[in-house]
Protein backbone atom coordinates (compact mmCIF):
# COMPACT_ATOMS: atom_id res chain seq x y z
CA UNK A 1 0.00 0.00 0.00
CA UNK A 2 1.48 3.35 -1.13
CA UNK A 3 0.83 5.43 2.00
CA UNK A 4 2.42 8.86 2.44
CA UNK A 5 4.81 8.92 5.41
CA UNK A 6 5.98 12.54 5.66
CA UNK A 7 7.09 15.44 3.43
CA UNK A 8 10.43 15.09 1.64
CA UNK A 9 13.11 16.97 3.54
CA UNK A 10 14.28 18.68 0.35
CA UNK A 11 11.36 19.27 -2.03
CA UNK A 12 8.42 18.95 0.39
CA UNK A 13 6.56 16.38 -1.71
CA UNK A 14 4.97 13.40 0.10
CA UNK A 15 7.29 10.46 0.79
CA UNK A 16 5.72 7.02 0.44
CA UNK A 17 6.85 3.59 1.50
CA UNK A 18 7.72 2.90 -2.15
CA UNK A 19 9.98 5.94 -2.48
CA UNK A 20 13.56 4.90 -3.33
CA UNK A 21 15.07 7.14 -0.63
CA UNK A 22 12.38 6.72 2.06
CA UNK A 23 11.68 7.66 4.78
CA UNK A 24 13.34 11.10 4.53
CA UNK A 25 13.36 11.73 0.77
CA UNK A 26 11.06 11.06 -2.15
CA UNK A 27 13.86 10.29 -4.61
CA UNK A 28 17.62 9.88 -4.86
CA UNK A 29 17.95 13.35 -6.45
CA UNK A 30 16.46 15.03 -3.38
CA UNK A 31 18.72 12.99 -1.09
CA UNK A 32 21.75 14.08 -3.13
CA UNK A 33 20.67 17.73 -3.06
CA UNK A 34 20.22 17.64 0.72
CA UNK A 35 23.63 16.01 1.15
CA UNK A 36 25.27 18.59 -1.13
CA UNK A 37 23.85 21.50 0.87
CA UNK A 38 25.08 19.84 4.03
CA UNK A 39 28.60 19.55 2.64
CA UNK A 40 28.52 23.23 1.63
CA UNK A 41 27.18 24.37 5.00
CA UNK A 42 23.95 25.76 3.52
CA UNK A 43 21.34 23.69 5.38
CA UNK A 44 20.00 26.91 6.93
CA UNK A 45 18.13 27.26 3.64
CA UNK A 46 15.57 24.71 4.86
CA UNK A 47 14.84 26.84 7.94
CA UNK A 48 14.49 30.03 5.93
CA UNK A 49 12.39 28.86 3.01
CA UNK A 50 8.62 29.09 2.60
CA UNK A 51 7.31 26.69 -0.03
CA UNK A 52 4.77 28.15 -2.46
CA UNK A 53 2.25 25.43 -3.41
CA UNK A 54 1.65 27.14 -6.77
CA UNK A 55 5.31 26.69 -7.77
CA UNK A 56 6.78 23.44 -9.05
CA UNK A 57 8.46 21.31 -6.36
CA UNK A 58 12.28 21.33 -6.35
CA UNK A 59 12.77 17.73 -7.45
CA UNK A 60 16.13 17.32 -9.27
CA UNK A 61 16.07 15.67 -12.70
CA UNK A 62 19.35 14.04 -13.75
CA UNK A 63 18.37 14.04 -17.42
CA UNK A 64 17.90 17.83 -17.41
CA UNK A 65 21.17 18.37 -15.56
CA UNK A 66 23.08 16.46 -18.22
CA UNK A 67 21.40 18.02 -21.27
CA UNK A 68 21.91 21.78 -20.97
CA UNK A 69 24.30 23.87 -23.08
CA UNK A 70 24.14 27.65 -22.76
CA UNK A 71 27.51 28.53 -24.32
CA UNK A 72 25.89 29.86 -27.52
CA UNK A 73 23.70 32.25 -25.51
CA UNK A 74 26.56 33.88 -23.61
CA UNK A 75 28.08 37.20 -24.68
CA UNK A 76 31.68 38.30 -24.09
CA UNK A 77 32.86 41.86 -23.43
CA UNK A 78 36.22 43.45 -24.21
CA UNK A 79 37.65 42.40 -20.83
CA UNK A 80 37.02 38.75 -21.64
CA UNK A 81 34.17 38.48 -19.14
CA UNK A 82 31.16 36.43 -20.14
CA UNK A 83 27.53 37.39 -19.49
CA UNK A 84 24.34 35.35 -19.59
CA UNK A 85 20.69 36.04 -18.77
CA UNK A 86 18.56 33.05 -17.75
CA UNK A 87 15.11 32.44 -16.30
CA UNK A 88 14.97 30.32 -13.14
CA UNK A 89 11.99 28.00 -12.76
CA UNK A 90 11.19 26.82 -9.24
CA UNK A 91 11.78 29.93 -7.12
CA UNK A 92 9.47 29.74 -4.09
CA UNK A 93 10.65 32.53 -1.80
CA UNK A 94 13.50 34.89 -0.92
CA UNK A 95 15.45 31.97 0.55
CA UNK A 96 15.60 30.45 -2.94
CA UNK A 97 17.14 33.67 -4.25
CA UNK A 98 19.71 33.59 -1.45
CA UNK A 99 20.54 29.93 -2.12
CA UNK A 100 20.97 30.37 -5.89
CA UNK A 101 23.19 33.42 -5.52
CA UNK A 102 25.25 31.73 -2.80
CA UNK A 103 25.74 28.54 -4.80
CA UNK A 104 26.91 30.52 -7.82
CA UNK A 105 29.25 32.77 -5.84
CA UNK A 106 30.93 29.70 -4.33
CA UNK A 107 32.56 29.29 -7.76
CA UNK A 108 35.64 31.51 -7.91
CA UNK A 109 35.08 32.23 -11.60
CA UNK A 110 31.77 34.00 -10.95
CA UNK A 111 32.00 37.79 -10.93
CA UNK A 112 28.31 38.55 -10.43
CA UNK A 113 25.15 36.53 -9.86
CA UNK A 114 21.93 38.41 -9.29
CA UNK A 115 18.42 36.92 -9.19
CA UNK A 116 15.28 39.03 -9.44
CA UNK A 117 12.59 37.20 -7.48
CA UNK A 118 9.67 38.79 -9.33
CA UNK A 119 10.91 38.29 -12.89
CA UNK A 120 12.86 35.11 -11.97
CA UNK A 121 15.70 36.54 -14.07
CA UNK A 122 19.28 35.48 -13.33
CA UNK A 123 22.07 37.81 -14.47
CA UNK A 124 25.33 35.89 -14.46
CA UNK A 125 28.85 37.13 -15.21
CA UNK A 126 32.00 35.03 -15.03
CA UNK A 127 35.63 34.97 -16.13
CA UNK A 128 37.64 32.19 -17.70
CA UNK A 129 36.40 30.01 -20.51
CA UNK A 130 32.83 30.39 -21.78
CA UNK A 131 32.36 26.61 -21.51
CA UNK A 132 32.81 26.88 -17.72
CA UNK A 133 29.12 27.79 -17.55
CA UNK A 134 28.30 24.08 -17.28
CA UNK A 135 30.26 23.68 -14.03
CA UNK A 136 29.03 27.03 -12.69
CA UNK A 137 25.31 26.35 -12.91
CA UNK A 138 25.39 22.60 -12.21
CA UNK A 139 24.96 23.01 -8.39
CA UNK A 140 21.86 25.16 -9.00
CA UNK A 141 20.30 22.55 -11.25
CA UNK A 142 21.21 19.80 -8.78
CA UNK A 143 18.95 21.57 -6.28
CA UNK A 144 16.00 21.09 -8.65
CA UNK A 145 15.88 24.56 -10.23
CA UNK A 146 15.46 24.67 -13.99
CA UNK A 147 17.45 27.21 -15.97
CA UNK A 148 16.10 28.24 -19.35
CA UNK A 149 16.82 31.16 -21.71
CA UNK A 150 15.20 34.34 -20.43
CA UNK A 151 11.86 34.80 -22.18
CA UNK A 152 9.88 37.94 -21.22
CA UNK A 153 6.85 36.65 -23.15
CA UNK A 154 6.61 33.50 -21.01
CA UNK A 155 6.99 35.57 -17.85
CA UNK A 156 4.30 37.99 -18.98
CA UNK A 157 1.94 35.10 -19.72
CA UNK A 158 2.40 33.65 -16.23
CA UNK A 159 1.89 37.07 -14.61
CA UNK A 160 -1.25 37.72 -16.66
CA UNK A 161 -2.69 34.34 -15.71
CA UNK A 162 -2.05 34.97 -12.01
CA UNK A 163 -3.60 38.45 -12.15
CA UNK A 164 -6.68 37.11 -13.96
CA UNK A 165 -7.20 34.53 -11.22
CA UNK A 166 -6.97 37.23 -8.55
CA UNK A 167 -9.36 39.44 -10.50
CA UNK A 168 -11.94 36.64 -10.74
CA UNK A 169 -11.66 35.99 -7.01
CA UNK A 170 -11.95 39.72 -6.35
CA UNK A 171 -15.12 40.01 -8.47
CA UNK A 172 -16.82 37.11 -6.70
CA UNK A 173 -15.77 38.42 -3.28
CA UNK A 174 -17.09 41.90 -4.10
CA UNK A 175 -20.43 40.51 -5.25
CA UNK A 176 -20.78 38.33 -2.15
CA UNK A 177 -19.63 41.04 0.27
CA UNK A 178 -22.08 43.56 -1.14
CA UNK A 179 -25.07 41.25 -0.89
CA UNK A 180 -24.19 39.84 2.53
CA UNK A 181 -23.64 43.35 3.85
CA UNK A 182 -27.13 44.37 2.68
CA UNK A 183 -28.60 41.45 4.59
CA UNK A 184 -26.50 42.30 7.66
CA UNK A 185 -27.68 45.93 7.61
CA UNK A 186 -31.25 44.64 7.64
CA UNK A 187 -30.49 42.44 10.65
CA UNK A 188 -28.79 45.29 12.49
CA UNK A 189 -31.74 47.60 11.83
CA UNK A 190 -34.05 44.86 13.04
CA UNK A 191 -32.48 44.95 16.50
CA UNK A 192 -34.03 48.41 16.97
CA UNK A 193 -37.25 47.86 15.06
CA UNK A 194 -38.42 44.57 16.50
CA UNK A 195 -37.41 42.08 13.77
CA UNK A 196 -38.62 38.60 14.62
CA UNK A 197 -36.26 35.70 15.26
CA UNK A 198 -37.53 33.73 12.26
CA UNK A 199 -36.83 36.61 9.86
CA UNK A 200 -33.38 37.16 11.37
CA UNK A 201 -32.53 33.46 11.02
CA UNK A 202 -33.72 33.50 7.41
CA UNK A 203 -31.39 36.40 6.63
CA UNK A 204 -28.52 34.56 8.34
CA UNK A 205 -29.17 31.44 6.27
CA UNK A 206 -29.27 33.47 3.04
CA UNK A 207 -25.99 35.11 4.07
CA UNK A 208 -24.50 31.67 4.70
CA UNK A 209 -25.60 30.42 1.28
CA UNK A 210 -23.85 33.39 -0.34
CA UNK A 211 -20.76 33.69 1.85
CA UNK A 212 -19.69 30.04 2.26
CA UNK A 213 -19.30 29.14 -1.46
CA UNK A 214 -17.82 32.56 -2.23
CA UNK A 215 -15.26 32.28 0.58
CA UNK A 216 -14.34 28.76 -0.52
CA UNK A 217 -13.48 30.10 -3.99
CA UNK A 218 -12.13 33.57 -3.12
CA UNK A 219 -9.83 32.27 -0.43
CA UNK A 220 -8.02 29.77 -2.66
CA UNK A 221 -4.93 32.03 -3.13
CA UNK A 222 -4.61 32.22 0.67
CA UNK A 223 -5.58 28.63 1.45
CA UNK A 224 -3.07 27.14 -1.01
CA UNK A 225 -0.24 29.23 0.37
CA UNK A 226 -1.18 28.47 4.00
CA UNK A 227 -1.48 24.72 3.32
CA UNK A 228 1.93 24.66 1.67
CA UNK A 229 3.49 26.44 4.64
CA UNK A 230 1.87 24.16 7.22
CA UNK A 231 2.81 21.05 5.24
CA UNK A 232 6.43 22.15 5.59
CA UNK A 233 6.02 23.01 9.29
CA UNK A 234 6.27 26.73 8.74
CA UNK A 235 3.98 29.73 9.13
CA UNK A 236 3.50 32.56 6.65
CA UNK A 237 1.16 35.54 6.50
CA UNK A 238 -1.59 33.52 4.82
CA UNK A 239 -1.88 31.05 7.71
CA UNK A 240 -3.53 33.47 10.19
CA UNK A 241 -5.63 34.92 7.37
CA UNK A 242 -6.96 31.48 6.45
CA UNK A 243 -7.53 30.50 10.08
CA UNK A 244 -9.38 33.75 10.81
CA UNK A 245 -11.68 33.41 7.81
CA UNK A 246 -12.41 29.71 8.39
CA UNK A 247 -13.06 30.17 12.13
CA UNK A 248 -15.32 33.19 11.55
CA UNK A 249 -17.35 31.29 8.97
CA UNK A 250 -17.50 28.14 11.11
CA UNK A 251 -18.60 30.01 14.22
CA UNK A 252 -21.19 31.97 12.22
CA UNK A 253 -22.60 28.77 10.75
CA UNK A 254 -22.82 27.23 14.23
CA UNK A 255 -24.56 30.35 15.55
CA UNK A 256 -27.03 30.24 12.65
CA UNK A 257 -27.80 26.56 13.21
CA UNK A 258 -28.55 27.24 16.90
CA UNK A 259 -30.65 30.32 16.04
CA UNK A 260 -28.36 32.71 17.89
CA UNK A 261 -28.74 36.44 17.20
CA UNK A 262 -25.16 37.08 15.97
CA UNK A 263 -23.34 35.84 12.85
CA UNK A 264 -20.22 37.17 11.12
CA UNK A 265 -20.50 36.11 7.50
CA UNK A 266 -20.20 39.75 6.46
CA UNK A 267 -16.92 40.21 8.34
CA UNK A 268 -15.28 37.12 6.82
CA UNK A 269 -16.21 37.77 3.21
CA UNK A 270 -15.45 41.51 3.45
CA UNK A 271 -12.01 40.71 4.91
CA UNK A 272 -11.28 38.48 1.91
CA UNK A 273 -12.51 41.20 -0.43
CA UNK A 274 -10.13 43.85 0.91
CA UNK A 275 -7.19 41.43 1.12
CA UNK A 276 -7.73 40.46 -2.51
CA UNK A 277 -7.80 44.13 -3.50
CA UNK A 278 -4.37 44.59 -1.90
CA UNK A 279 -2.92 41.46 -3.47
CA UNK A 280 -4.24 42.31 -6.92
CA UNK A 281 -2.97 45.90 -6.79
CA UNK A 282 0.43 44.68 -5.61
CA UNK A 283 0.62 42.28 -8.56
CA UNK A 284 -0.43 45.03 -10.97
CA UNK A 285 2.16 47.45 -9.58
CA UNK A 286 4.95 44.88 -9.91
CA UNK A 287 3.83 44.03 -13.42
CA UNK A 288 3.79 47.68 -14.48
CA UNK A 289 7.27 48.26 -13.06
CA UNK A 290 8.54 45.22 -14.94
CA UNK A 291 6.76 46.30 -18.13
CA UNK A 292 8.34 49.74 -17.91
CA UNK A 293 11.80 48.17 -17.74
CA UNK A 294 11.05 45.84 -20.65
CA UNK A 295 9.65 48.79 -22.63
CA UNK A 296 12.92 50.64 -22.19
CA UNK A 297 14.85 47.67 -23.56
CA UNK A 298 12.44 47.35 -26.48
CA UNK A 299 13.28 50.92 -27.49
CA UNK A 300 16.84 49.90 -28.36
CA UNK A 301 17.76 49.45 -32.02
CA UNK A 302 17.35 46.01 -33.57
CA UNK A 303 20.41 46.42 -35.81
CA UNK A 304 23.26 48.84 -36.44
CA UNK A 305 25.31 49.69 -39.52
CA UNK A 306 29.04 49.09 -39.03
CA UNK A 307 31.55 50.81 -41.33
CA UNK A 308 34.53 48.52 -41.97
CA UNK A 309 38.10 49.89 -42.39
CA UNK A 310 37.80 49.34 -46.16
CA UNK A 311 34.63 51.46 -46.27
CA UNK A 312 32.14 48.62 -46.69
CA UNK A 313 29.03 48.55 -44.54
CA UNK A 314 27.24 45.66 -42.88
CA UNK A 315 24.32 45.23 -40.53
CA UNK A 316 24.84 43.47 -37.19
CA UNK A 317 22.96 43.13 -33.92
CA UNK A 318 23.91 45.87 -31.41
CA UNK A 319 25.19 43.34 -28.86
CA UNK A 320 27.65 41.97 -31.43
CA UNK A 321 29.44 45.30 -31.76
CA UNK A 322 32.70 45.84 -29.93
CA UNK A 323 34.27 49.06 -28.60
CA UNK A 324 36.27 50.84 -31.27
CA UNK A 325 33.96 49.96 -34.16
CA UNK A 326 32.64 52.79 -36.30
CA UNK A 327 28.84 52.87 -36.61
CA UNK A 328 26.73 54.91 -39.01
CA UNK A 329 23.48 56.30 -37.56
CA UNK A 330 21.24 57.54 -40.38
CA UNK A 331 18.77 60.39 -39.96
CA UNK A 332 15.62 59.12 -38.24
CA UNK A 333 17.37 55.98 -36.99
CA UNK A 334 17.50 54.83 -33.37
CA UNK A 335 21.04 54.56 -32.00
CA UNK A 336 21.83 51.04 -30.75
CA UNK A 337 25.10 51.60 -28.84
CA UNK A 338 26.80 54.05 -26.52
CA UNK A 339 29.54 55.96 -28.28
CA UNK A 340 31.28 59.20 -29.20
CA UNK A 341 30.44 61.13 -32.33
CA UNK A 342 33.49 61.39 -34.62
CA UNK A 343 31.87 62.88 -37.72
CA UNK A 344 28.67 64.77 -38.47
CA UNK A 345 26.33 67.16 -36.73
CA UNK A 346 22.71 66.42 -35.91
CA UNK A 347 19.88 66.81 -33.44
CA UNK A 348 19.36 63.78 -31.18
CA UNK A 349 16.18 63.02 -29.24
CA UNK A 350 17.42 62.03 -25.77
CA UNK A 351 14.02 62.02 -24.04
CA UNK A 352 14.29 58.31 -23.18
CA UNK A 353 17.40 59.08 -21.09
CA UNK A 354 16.90 62.62 -19.79
CA UNK A 355 13.14 63.11 -20.06
CA UNK A 356 13.70 66.34 -22.00
CA UNK A 357 11.54 66.65 -25.13
CA UNK A 358 13.82 69.20 -26.84
CA UNK A 359 16.43 67.53 -29.11
CA UNK A 360 20.09 68.00 -28.24
CA UNK A 361 22.59 69.26 -30.83
CA UNK A 362 25.44 66.80 -31.20
CA UNK A 363 28.78 67.35 -32.91
CA UNK A 364 32.15 65.55 -32.95
CA UNK A 365 33.19 64.68 -29.41
CA UNK A 366 29.62 64.47 -28.07
CA UNK A 367 28.62 61.25 -26.29
CA UNK A 368 25.42 59.55 -27.46
CA UNK A 369 23.55 56.66 -25.85
CA UNK A 370 21.67 53.57 -26.93
CA UNK A 371 17.92 54.11 -27.28
CA UNK A 372 18.18 57.75 -28.36
CA UNK A 373 17.08 58.79 -31.86
CA UNK A 374 19.17 60.61 -34.46
CA UNK A 375 16.84 63.16 -36.06
CA UNK A 376 18.30 65.43 -38.73
CA UNK A 377 21.58 64.19 -40.28
CA UNK A 378 23.83 61.09 -40.45
CA UNK A 379 26.38 60.57 -37.70
CA UNK A 380 29.48 58.44 -37.48
CA UNK A 381 29.93 57.11 -33.98
CA UNK A 382 32.82 55.27 -32.34
CA UNK A 383 31.44 52.53 -30.11
CA UNK A 384 32.29 52.74 -26.40
CA UNK A 385 29.72 50.34 -24.86
CA UNK A 386 27.26 47.73 -26.12
CA UNK A 387 24.65 45.29 -24.85
CA UNK A 388 24.44 45.10 -21.07
CA UNK A 389 27.11 47.77 -20.62
CA UNK A 390 25.09 50.64 -22.10
CA UNK A 391 23.50 53.37 -20.01
CA UNK A 392 20.04 52.15 -21.06
CA UNK A 393 20.75 48.65 -19.74
CA UNK A 394 22.07 50.10 -16.49
CA UNK A 395 18.86 52.09 -16.03
CA UNK A 396 16.84 48.89 -16.55
CA UNK A 397 18.98 47.05 -13.99
CA UNK A 398 18.45 49.81 -11.42
CA UNK A 399 14.68 49.69 -12.04
CA UNK A 400 14.63 45.92 -11.53
CA UNK A 401 16.69 46.18 -8.35
CA UNK A 402 14.37 48.88 -6.99
CA UNK A 403 11.30 46.80 -7.88
CA UNK A 404 12.79 43.76 -6.15
CA UNK A 405 13.46 45.78 -3.03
Amino acid sequence: MNVALQPCRHCGEPVTAMSPAAPDFCCAGCAGAYELLGEMGLTSYYNRRAIDPKVRALRPDEDEIASFDFTELASTDTDGHHHLNLMVDGIHCAACVWLIETLLHRNSAVLQARVNMTTRRLRLSWQGDVSDIEDIIRPVMQMGYRLIPFDPAALEQATTSRNKELLRCLAVAGFAAGNVMLLSVSVWAGYFQGMGGATRDLFHWISALIALPAAAYDGLPFYRSALGAIRNRRVNMDVPISLGVILALGMSLAQTIRGEPHAYFDSAITLLFFLLIGRYLDGRARGQARSAAEHLLSLNARSITVIEPDGTRRLIAPQKATPGMIVLAAAGERIGIDGKVIDGQSDVDTSIITGESIPVLTRPGTTVFAGTTNISAPLRIEVTATGGNTLLSEIVRLMENAEQG
